[in-house]
C-alpha cells in the first residue's frame, strides 16, 4: 500500500479542517453507527484490536508546503497492522508531555487538550460507550507480566511500570501500629496480660493500682515498638540513599519531537503560548532537524537522574564500580581509554540560543557531537566486554563476564531511537533470560506526507537474540574499567533482586515451644484454682457479697504472675546474651549470629546435612592429573607434558615469520621424534591445547602498589581457573581474551590465536561446556580451521564421544582417589557444516519459548555427537581443616550426618572415607545407584535394615527420586536410624526436600550447612543453617541463620555455645516461672485464709518489685552459669546425648520445679501466718488486708528465698553472680525503710522479727538443698561422673 492510498483512507483529505479536531474525531473507526469489530485473540505486541494515536513523525527532503500541510497528523491505519506493531514503542498518549511534535502541531495541542476534558470524564465513566480502537490495553497486552513486553528503546512506553524506587520498608505510617500491635497480641502471653491489664479498668474487677499491671505489658512492648520502628526507620534511610543515588542517562531526541535542553517540551509551556521568534526558530530548526538517512535519528544528551526516577526504556551510561540501579540490556560496552572520543562524554550542554536554533552554532554543535560518535564505531566494536559483581545478588564473589548485544556493539548512541527489546515477563531466575533485540530501519521512523511517485521497497528489521550474557541485573556491580550503555528492562518490585526476595522462615526454638506447651499447663492450673477456691467461698459464706463470675475473674488476677510476663523478656535478653559470646568467641572466629531467636537449638541437634564441595573441602583446586588415553601424567611425569608443549609450541627455524599454529600446521619440533613420541606428544599437545581454549576464563591485568603487573584469572568456576593456571604452568598461556578473539602464548610469545565464534557455558542442566573457534594463520590473518571443544561431566560425555576403551575406567580411576574429572572432546568441522549449524541455531535462538531445548537440540544434531576424545583431567579439592577429627567428634556426639552433593558416587564415596565422615573399619557402604523402577526399591533396602548401626548408604539422585516420589516412608525408616547416608548428584530441590522430610518425620532438629547458592534452599528448610563464607560466595552465608569461615567451627559451636544456651535457657526459664508459682501459692494459702475471698496479698509496688528490682538482676546472671569446662565437652562429646533427650526442661522437671514452689510457697505464707504477732490494732485498715508485720515477714522471706535458691543451683560462679546477688540483698535492705505503707517498720529492729525470718528461710531453703545434694550423691549422672 502507498502512501497516498494510507493517507487517503486515514480521512484526512481536508488539511484546514484539523484544528476543528476533537480527540474523539481523531478516531478513524470510531462511530455509533457500526458495531464494534469482534476482538480476536493476539499477542502482546499486536495492536491490531485499538489504533493509538502515533507520535508524529516527518521524513524525506523538505518541500515547500502550506503551514497547514503541518497541521496533519499521522493516525495508524486500521488496515496496517505491521506499521503498527512497528511503531510500538510509540503508543504515548497524545496529550503527554514531550511525546507530541512540537513546531506546527502547538495549536493543534493546545486546543484539544482545552476541549479534551469532557471525552476523558466519559471515559471514566462505568456506563459511557468506549471505542474498541483507543481502549486502553486489556489483560493480555504487555502491561500484564503473563506476556511478553516490547520496549522501545529511549522512548517513553506506553504500558506503564512500576517505579524505581527500592522500599524494604515494613511497615508506614498508618500501618506501623496496627501491624506492630497484631504481631505482638498474637501470642498468647501478651494477650493473656492484656485481658488482664483491661479488666482493672472495671472497678468491680480492680486490685490495686492499674500501674501493677499495666507498666510490665507496657515495658515490653515499648521495648518491641521501638526496636521495630528503629529498624524500619533505619531500612527507610538506607532505601532513601538507595533511591536518591544519581545516574546518567542519555536522552534520545528525536528531530519529529524534539524538546528543550531541560527535558521540557514548548507545548508544555503554561497556557500554551510562544513568542513569534519561538515559531520562526522552531520552524528554523526543523528545517536543519529533517534530512535524509544519512542524519542521526536523535540527539543525544546527557542527564542525571535519580535511581527512583528511572523507566522502563532508559539508557543508561554506567561506569566501573557503579552499582546497577534496575535490570538492564548491556547495549554497547566501551573500555575507558577508548571511551573518551564517545559523543555522551563529549557532549557540550545545550545553551538557550542554541536550543531555539537563533544561532548557526548550534547547527555546528549538533554535526560535531555526530561526528564524535560515529568516531567511536571502530573502537567500541573491538570490545563490547563487561565483567559484573554479582555477590549483593547470588553471592558469588567471581567476577561475571557480560557482552553487549552484538546488533548494538557498534551502534551510534544516536541511533538507539531506532532499537526495540521484546522480553519476557518479570521472572525470578537470576541466571536465565530470553529476549530478541531488534534495529528497526530509519525509513520506519519517519513519514513522507506527500506522494512520492518512486516504487517502494519492504523495509527490514534486524533482529538478534539476547541471553543472561547480555543482561545486568539490580545490584550487581560494574567491575571492569568499561564504560557502558544500557536500556532499563525490569524496574522496582519487577527486578530480578526483588523477585528473588522472599521472606525467610520464621524459626522458633524448640525450647520456646516447649515452654509454650507449660505455660498453658500453668493457664489450666490457674483457672482450676480460681474455681476452686470460688467454689470454696460459695460453700463458707451464704451471702453472696459479688457474683461468683466476677470472682473468678479477680483470682484469675491475682494468680496472673503464675504466667509472668517477664518469663519472655528474660529469654529474649538471654538470647542476646547468647549471640554475644558466640560473636566474641576467639576460638571461631569471622562466626556471625544471624538469627538470635534460636540459639539454644545448637544444643539439640540430631541430624546434620552437610554439602561436600566447598563444606567438607576447601574448593580449592589443583589439577592433579591428565590422562591422553595412551597414559597417565602426574606429580613430576608433568615434565614430560611440558616437553610436548615446548617441541609443539616452539618457534622453529626457517618458520614464516608471525606464523601461528594452527591445526594444518603438522607436528612442528615432535617431527622429529620417533613414531611413539610422536603420536604420544601430539595427544599431549591437543588435550592442552583444548583446555587452553575450552573455558570461561578472563585474564586480567593487576598492578600493585610497587607498580609491577601481574595476570590473574577470573572465572565462576574454581575448576576452571585450576586448570587454565596449569596450563600456563606447562607452557601455555591464555595471555589475551575479548568477546571475539583469544591468544595463547607460549615463552612470551603468541603461538595461538582462535576467533570465539560461539560458546555454551557450564550449566548445572547440561554439566557440560562448549567452544567453536576458528584459528588465525597470523595475527591479523583468520585461517579455515575450525573446530569445536567440549569438555564435561563423564556421564553427560561419554554417550557424545567416538569409541574408546579407556575413559570410563580411568574415570573410577580417579573418582576413587577423590578427585574430580573432566572429560575433554573435539570435533573438526567444514565451512560448510558451520553455516548449517549457524544457521540453524539462529533460527532456535530467536524462539522466546523454549529457547533452551531448541538449541540443545541444535547442539545434539550438528555438533555433539562422535567427538573425538582427547582425554580427561583429575582435579583435586582439598580438605577442609580439622574435617576428619570435627566429623568423627561429632558422630561420637550423636549426630546422624548426611552428605548430600552434586558430585560423582565415586568421588563422594572417596572424599567420604577421606574425611571420615565412614569409618572404614567398622562401617560398610551399601550403594543404590541407578534405580531404573519403582518396583527395585523396597529390595534395595533390606541390607540397612539388618544392620543399620554398622552401615552407611551411597545412593545417587536417580534412586532418590525414586524413592521420595514412591516410597518416601519406607525409605526414611531405613536410612533415618544410619549413622551416615551419602546422596551423589542431587539437586537442590532434593537437598531441601530431604531436609524437610526428616524434619517432618522425626520432629527431631535438623542442621544444615553449606557454602555456595545450590545449598540456599537446603539451609533454609533446616531447623538450623550453617552458611560458610566460601570460593564459592556469600550467598550461602547471608541466607543462613549462624555464619563460619569453616566446618571444624560447628564443633564448638555445637558442643559448647550449644550446650551452654540450651541449659542455662532451661535453668531460666524454670525460676522465673517457679517466682511466680511461688508468690501465687502465698496467694492462694492467703487467700484461703480469708475464706476465699479475692483478696490481694501483695499489691502495686510490692508485686512489680518482687519480679523485677528484687529477683531479676540474680536469677539473670544464671545465663552465665556452666555444669562443665570447654574441655570436657570436647574431651567427652558423649555430653552431648543428654541435650539431645532435652532432660533440662521436661514435663518432669517441671512437675519437680512445680513441687518445689507448692512447698516453699506453704512454708512461707503458712507459717508467717502462724508466726506473725496478732494483728494489732490500726495495723490494718481492714480485716481483709494482709497484717503489716506478717506481711513483712512473709515478703522478705519469699526474697530470701529466691536469692539462696539461685545461689545454690549455681554451678560454677562468675563474679557478676556475686555482684548481683549481694547488691540486691543490700538493694532490698536500704528500700525497707520506703516501704512503711506496706510493713510494719518498727517490728525490723526487734529480735522476735529476725528468729521467725530464720526458721522461715531455712524451713524452706534447707529441705530443698539437702534433697538436690543427696540426689546428686545416690544419681551423679553422665555430668557429675565426668566432673568426678
Amino acid at each position: 500500500m502507498n502512501r497516498q492510498q494510507q493517507r487517503s483512507e486515514q480521512g484526512y483529505n481536508d488539511p484546514d479542517s484539523d484544528l476543528d479536531f476533537d480527540l474523539e474525531e481523531l478516531d478513524p473507526v470510531s462511530s455509533s453507527q457500526s458495531p464494534p469489530p469482534r476482538r480476536q485473540a493476539r499477542s502482546s505486541t499486536d495492536y491490531s484490536g485499538r489504533i493509538p494515536l502515533r507520535n508524529l513523525r516527518y521524513g524525506g527532503r523538505r518541500r515547500q508546503r502550506a503551514v497547514e500541510d503541518d497541521l496533519e497528523p499521522l493516525v495508524a491505519d486500521e488496515d496496517a497492522p505491521g506499521k503498527r506493531e512497528e511503531h510500538a514503542g510509540d503508543d504515548a498518549p497524545l496529550l503527554a508531555n514531550g511525546s507530541l511534535r512540537r513546531g506546527s502541531l502547538l495549536d493543534l495541542d493546545a486546543e484539544a487538550r482545552s476541549r479534551s476534558w469532557k471525552a476523558r470524564l466519559r471515559r471514566l465513566l462505568p456506563l459511557s460507550k468506549r471505542h474498541i480502537a483507543i481502549a486502553l490495553a486489556d489483560e493480555t497486552s504487555e502491561d500484564s507480566t503473563a506476556t511478553n513486553r516490547t520496549i522501545q528503546v529511549g522512548s517513553r512506553q506506553v504500558t506503564p511500570y512500576p517505579a524505581n524506587a527500592i522500599s524494604n520498608a515494613k511497615y508506614t505510617a498508618l500501618s506501623f501500629l496496627p501491624v506492630t500491635l497484631w504481631n505482638e497480641f498474637k501470642l498468647f502471653l501478651n494477650l493473656y496480660f492484656l485481658l488482664v491489664a483491661l479488666s482493672q479498668v472495671l472497678p468491680a474487677l480492680r486490685i490495686g493500682y492499674l500501674s501493677t499491671y499495666v507498666a510490665p505489658l507496657a515495658f515490653v512492648l515499648a521495648v518491641t515498638l521501638g526496636k521495630e520502628g528503629w529498624d524500619d526507620v533505619m531500612r527507610r534511610r538506607r532505601d532513601g540513599e538507595a533511591n536518591k543515588e544519581p545516574y546518567v542517562v542519555l536522552r534520545l531526541e528525536g528531530h519529529g519531537r524534539a524538546g528543550t535542553g531541560k527535558g521540557k517540551s514548548l507545548s508544555g509551556s503554561k497556557g500554551g503560548k510562544r513568542s513569534k521568534v519561538d515559531r520562526t526558530a522552531e520552524l528554523a530548526r526543523e528545517e536543519e532537524a529533517v534530512g535524509g538517512e544519512d542524519e542521526p535519528s536523535a540527539r543525544v544528551i546527557e542527564v542525571r537522574k535519580s535511581a527512583k526516577d528511572l523507566a522502563v526504556g532508559d539508557v543508561l551510561v554506567l561506569e566501573k564500580n557503579q552499582r546497577v540501579p534496575a535490570d538492564v540490556i548491556i547495549l554497547k560496552s566501551i573500555a575507558t581509554d577508548a571511551a573518551v572520543s564517545e559523543d555522551v562524554s563529549s557532549a557540550q550542554p545545550w545553551t538557550a540560543e542554541a536550543l531555539i536554533g537563533l544561532t548557526e552554532d548550534a547547527g555546528d554543535r549538533r554535526s560535531t557531537s555526530v561526528s564524535a560518535d560515529e568516531s567511536t564505531t571502530a573502537s567500541s566494536d573491538a570490545g563490547g566486554e563487561a565483567f559484573i559483581r554479582t555477590d549483593q545478588l547470588d553471592g558469588e564473589t567471581d567476577w561475571k563476564l557480560r557482552v553487549a548485544a552484538s546488533l548494538t556493539q557498534s551502534l551510534t548512541a544516536s541511533e538507539y531511537l531506532r532499537l526495540r527489546v521484546t522480553a519476557g515477563k518479570p521472572d525470578k531466575r537470576v541466571n536465565d533470560f530470553a529476549g530478541t533485540l531488534e534495529l528497526l530501519p530509519k525509513q520506519s521512523q519517519v513519514y513522507d506526507p506527500l506522494p512520492s511517485d518512486i516504487p517502494e521497497t519492504t523495509p527490514t528489521i534486524t533482529s538478534a537474540p539476547l541471553t543472561i550474557d547480555n543482561t545486568a541485573w539490580a545490584n550487581t556491580v560494574l567491575a571492569s574499567s568499561t564504560r557502558v550503555h544500557a536500556v532499563v528492562l525490569y524496574t522496582g518490585p519487577q527486578t530480578r533482586a526483588a523477585l528473588s526476595t522472599a521472606s525467610s522462615r520464621s524459626k522458633i526454638g524448640l525450647l520456646e515451644l516447649e515452654i509454650n506447651s507449660l505455660v498453658k499447663i500453668l493457664c489450666i492450673l490457674t483457672a482450676a484454682l480460681s474455681l476452686l477456691l470460688v467454689a470454696l467461698q460459695r460453700f463458707e459464706n451464704d451471702e453472696e457479697e459479688r457474683p461468683w463470675y466476677v470472682s473468678v475473674m479477680r483470682f484469675l488476677i491475682l494468680f496472673s504472675t503464675i504466667v509472668p510476663i517477664s518469663l519472655r523478656v528474660n529469654l529474649d535478653m538471654a538470647k542476646s546474651v547468647y549471640a554475644y559470646l558466640i560473636h566474641r568467641d576467639q576460638g571461631i572466629p569471622g562466626t556471625i549470629v544471624r538469627t538470635s531467636t534460636i540459639p539454644e537449638d545448637l544444643g539439640r541437634i540430631e541430624y546434620l546435612l552437610t554439602d561436600k564441595t566447598g563444606t567438607l573441602t576447601r574448593n580449592e583446586m589443583e589439577l592433579r592429573k591428565v590422562h591422553v588415553g595412551s597414559g597417565s601424567y602426574g606429580g613430576e611425569a608433568m615434565d614430560e607434558v611440558r616437553e610436548s608443549v615446548r617441541l609443539s609450541f616452539a618457534k622453529e627455524e626457517g618458520a614464516a615469520e608471525g606464523a601461528l599454529w594452527t591445526p594444518s600446521s603438522g607436528y612442528g619440533g615432535l617431527a622429529s621424534a620417533t613414531r611413539t613420541r610422536r603420536e604420544i606428544g601430539v595427544r599431549v599437545r591437543d588435550l592442552v591445547l583444548a583446555l587452553a581454549i575450552c573455558h570461561n576464563v578472563t585474564p586480567t591485568i593487576n598492578e600493585t602498589a610497587n607498580g609491577e603487573k601481574s595476570t590473574s584469572y577470573q572465572a565462576s568456576s574454581p575448576d576452571e581457573i585450576a586448570i587454565v593456571q596449569w596450563t600456563e604452568a606447562v607452557g601455555l598461556k591464555v595471555a589475551h581474551r575479548d568477546r571475539r578473539t583469544m591468544t595463547l602464548h607460549f615463552a612470551g610469545v603468541p603461538v595461538v590465536k582462535v576467533e570465539i565464534l560461539n560458546i555454551f557455558p557450564f550449566t548445572s542442566d547440561s554439566k557440560r561446556m562448549g567452544i567453536v573457534v576458528r584459528f588465525y594463520n597470523t595475527l591479523t590473518q583468520p585461517g579455515e580451521g575450525i573446530v569445536f571443544y567440549q569438555k564435561g561431566a563423564d556421564t553427560v560425555m561419554s554417550p557424545l564421544l567416538a569409541a574408546n576403551d579407556y575413559i570410563d575406567e580411568e574415570v573410577g580411576n580417579m573418582a576413587r582417589e577423590g578427585l574430580r574429572t573432566l572429560v575433554i572432546g573435539r570435533k573438526a568441522l567444514s565451512p560448510t557444516a558451520y553455516e548449517a549449524f549457524t544457521s540453524a541455531l539462529h533460527t532456535a535462538s530467536l524462539s522466546l519459548t523454549a529457547r533452551d531445548k531448541a538449541i540443545s537440540r541444535v547442539l545434539s544434531t550438528h555438533l555433539e555427537s562422535a567427538l573425538h576424545p582427547l582425554g580427561l583431567t583429575a582435579i583435586e579439592d582439598l580438605l577442609q581443616p580439622l574435617i576428619k577429627p570435627s566429623l568423627e567428634t561429632l558422630r561420637n556426639a550423636g549426630l546422624k550426618i548426611w552428605m548430600l552433593t552434586g558430585d560423582k558416587p565415586e568421588t563422594a564415596r572417596s572424599i567420604a572415607l577421606s574425611a571420615r565422615l565412614v569409618s572404614a573399619r567398622s562401617q560398610t557402604i551399601h550403594p543404590i545407584l541407578a534405580l531404573c523402577s519403582p518396583s527395585l526399591c523396597l529390595p534395595a533396602l533390606q541390607p540397612l535394615l539388618a544392620s543399620p548401626s554398622t552401615t552407611a548408604l551411597l545412593i545417587d539422585g536417580a534412586s532418590l527420586a525414586l524413592y521420595l516420589s514412591h516410597h518416601p516412608s519406607a525409605f526414611l525408616a531405613a536410612t533415618l536410624p544410619l549413622p551416615a547416608v551419602i546422596a551423589t548428584r542431587c539437586t537442590p530441590s532434593q537437598k531441601a526436600s530431604i531436609t524437610t522430610l526428616i524434619r517432618s518425620a522425626t520432629g527431631k532438629r535438623v542442621m544444615a550447612i553449606g557454602d555456595g547458592g545450590n545449598d540456599v534452599s537446603m539451609i533454609s528448610a533446616a531447623d538450623i543453617g550453617i552458611g560458610i563464607e566460601g570460593k564459592e560466595g556469600r550467598q550461602a552465608s547471608l541466607a543462613a541463620d549462624f555464619s563460619v569461615t569453616q566446618f571444624s567451627h560447628i564443633l564448638k559451636l555445637l558442643l559448647w555455645h550449644g550446650r551452654n544456651s540450651y541449659k542455662r535457657s532451661a535453668a531460666l526459664g524454670q525460676f522465673v516461672m517457679h517466682r511466680g508459682l511461688l508468690i501465687s501459692v502465698a496467694q492462694t494459702v492467703f487467700s484461703i485464709h480469708l475464706a476465699g475471698e479475692p483478696v490481694a496479698l501483695y499489691r502495686d509496688w510490692l508485686l512489680v518489685g518482687y519480679a523485677t528490682v528484687y529477683t531479676m538482676m540474680p536469677v539473670f546472671s544464671l545465663v552465665l552459669d556452666r555444669d562443665v569446662d570447654e574441655r570436657l565437652t570436647n574431651l567427652y562429646p558423649e555430653l552431648y546425648h543428654e541435650l539431645q533427650a532435652g532432660t533440662s526442661l521436661s514435663y518432669r522437671t517441671f512437675a519437680v520445679w512445680t513441687a518445689i514452689s507448692l512447698y516453699q510457697g506453704l512454708v512461707i505464707q503458712l507459717g508467717a501466718q502462724l508466726l506473725a504477732p496478732s494483728p494489732t490494732p490500726g495495723s490494718s485498715p481492714s480485716s481483709t488486708l494482709p497484717d503489716n508485720r506478717m506481711l513483712l515477714l512473709s515478703y522478705t522471706a519469699l526474697i530470701i528465698n529466691e536469692l539462696l535458691m539461685v545461689a545454690a543451683s549455681i554451678e560454677t560462679w562468675h563474679w557478676s553472680m556475686w555482684v548481683s546477688i549481694l547488691s540486691t540483698a543490700l538493694l532490698y535492705a536500704a528500700s525497707v525503710p520506703f516501704l512503711g505503707g506496706y510493713f510494719s517498720l518498727a517490728w525490723v529492729i526487734e529480735t522476735g522479727f529476725w528468729w521467725r525470718l530464720a526458721v522461715l528461710v531455712g524451713g524452706s531453703v534447707g529441705p530443698v538443698y539437702i534433697g538436690g545434694r543427696v540426689r546428686r550423691w545416690v544419681r551423679p549422672g553422665i555430668v557429675g561422673k565426668v566432673r568426678g
